[in-house]
């Protein structure tokens, strides 16, 4: 998988999970987030998985900046 990033994705309850996954699949995920409910499967490095999108409450890619501390 070529530039596969890791990424979170969050749900209703709490639940997370981490896969990684490349760039194309990535957009996937948020033009089907976008439209709304419906299943997804994910081509992620770990395997297939299956995401309800109405349970999908955020995604954190590991290529946004973290930050630890006060400042800018």
């Amino acid at each position: 998988m070529a530039s596969a990033e890791r990424v979170s994705i969050g749900f209703n309850g709490g639940q997370v999970v981490e896969v990684k996954i490349d760039d194309s699949t990535l957009r996937d995920l948020r033009k089907a987030l976008e439209k709304g409910d419906g299943w997804l499967d994910l081509d992620a490095d770990e395997g297939m998985v299956a995401i309800d999108l109405s349970n999908v409450v955020f995604l954190r890619s590991a290529t946004t900046p973290q930050r630890i501390g006060f400042g800018g």
